[in-house]
């Protein structure tokens, strides 16, 4: 039985679990057979071109968890931004950790998903928001069909939270094998400001495939930075699909760190639904070995006076492959938009590959738009200069890199998160950097 086919059969058996006496009931019902209509992408899809999914598909993956699995803190303290105070939201092998977990009591709603899509306190945001911004494809509607755990956050109006909200998915490798599904959605109304740090973790080299959907919208004025730390062990594989819609004069931000994993695919939509908007996309990715990376991003410009900023860096040794595929839209009532696009990659490697396609569709005449890529190596010049001055090859290499990455890393607002990626970086280029962290 393929994947898909035990997928499709396991539907019935979720439905069973959850309250079949809801609007999300009908939604489920949909996204099931708009998952069995397309199924998973392939090659033949032209967004899908340079990633294949045929290797993560071939495992017999375990839908639902046979127990509960417990974690205790010193084991997984090493994964959590523990330098400031936060609240915490955990989940092992799919289901929320109480123990691990850190919630707030102020008038903030962050809770879980499956208590959000049951109980009558939500409904009104479930029904406006949830499912209203992801995408009805393949991938994003099988996560539609078995959504049910995950992270609920609200933001009322005129409410900065007072500290970051780290969203941890953690997969124990009890099961031999397993597919986790996690949803999100995140809604921060008119002048509210929240940061959020996620994070997907293996602990065990068992395969885990996690498909993972996340909503956000930012309502007049709001401000939303996300921070997604992908360093998973070798043998897991991630589908982020990541939607972001805004109203008038909303700031939203999403940087990815892609270091680790076997297959990762990051599906990031950003949907500008009004004035004096900013959006901005930023990512670094190291990869080595057979790593691959997927970005796939679309900024939608649909009215005035807005601007977007993507800026991607990658570096590749050995056979690993990067794919950088983004598209910027901007309508013809989207005048005075101000949209820049770059991807900038460095092959270590003569073996490492890199594809890439940034895309302008401009159907105004008003605008200031670029885009543009690089693929190169590290300049010979520079490494004379340093090696000159009696630096190693090595750690030159490791400075001319981390230098490549650092425009990067000074947009991220968290300064004990800029730590720690940083101590990632060196870590991943093999270096001391020498900076006193």
């Amino acid at each position: 039985m393929s994947l898909k086919e035990k997928l499709i059969s396991s539907f019935m058996a979720f439905e069973n679990q959850v309250d079949v006496d809801t609007k999300i009931h009908d939604i489920r019902t949909e996204a099931i057979k708009a998952f069995e209509d397309q199924g998973f992408p392939t090659k033949k899809d032209e967004a899908w071109k340079y990633t294949s999914l045929k290797s993560i598909l071939k495992h017999d993956y375990s839908v639902f968890p046979k127990q509960e699995n417990a974690l205790d803190y010193k084991d997984v303290k090493q994964y959590f931004i523990h330098d400031i105070d936060t609240y915490k939201i955990v989940f092992i092998d799919g289901k929320y950790s109480s123990h691990l977990s850190q919630t707030t009591h102020e008038e903030i709603d962050v809770c879980l998903m499956s208590a959000a899509l049951t109980k009558p306190k939500y409904q009104l945001v479930i029904e406006n928001y949830f499912n209203k911004v992801a995408q009805k494809d393949g991938i994003s509607s099988l996560n539609t069909a078995f959504s049910k755990e995950g992270a609920y956050i609200y933001i009322p109006k005129n409410k900065v939270v007072n500290k970051p909200i780290q969203i941890v998915h953690f997969s124990t490798g009890n099961e031999s094998s397993l597919m986790l599904q996690p949803r999100n959605l995140i809604v921060v109304e008119e002048n509210s400001h929240v940061q959020i740090i996620e994070r997907h973790q293996s602990l065990t080299d068992n395969p885990v495939f996690t498909n993972s959907v996340t909503e956000i919208f930012a309502n007049k004025r709001a401000i939303v930075d996300y921070y997604k730390i992908q360093n998973d062990n070798a043998n897991a594989s991630l589908i982020d699909n990541t939607f972001v819609e805004q109203k008038q004069e909303s700031h939203a931000s999403v940087h990815t760190f892609s270091f680790g994993g076997k297959l990762t695919r990051n599906n990031l939509n950003f949907y500008q639904n009004g004035e004096r908007i900013d959006s901005t996309l930023k990512g670094v990715t190291i990869l080595a070995e057979k790593q691959h990376v997927d970005h796939n991003t679309l900024v939608h410009h649909i009215e005035p006076n807005c601007e977007s900023h993507q800026d991607y860096k990658g570096i590749f040794d050995d056979n690993a492959t990067g794919v950088f595929n983004g598209k910027v839209i901007v309508e013809k009532e989207a005048q005075k938009t101000n949209a820049f696009q770059a991807n900038n990659n460095i092959l270590v490697s003569d073996k490492a590959t890199i594809n890439t396609k940034p895309q302008l569709e401009i159907f105004a005449d008003d605008v200031k738009c670029s885009h543009g890529c690089t693929i190169g190596q590290l300049d010979e010049s520079a490494m004379f200069y340093l090696r000159s001055r009696g630096i190693p090859e090595k750690e030159a290499r490791g400075l001319l890199m981390f230098a490549f990455s650092n425009n990067v890393l000074s947009s991220v607002k968290i300064p004990e998160l800029k730590q720690r990626i940083t101590k990632l970086i060196a870590l991943k280029l093999g270096v001391n950097i020498g900076f006193d962290l």
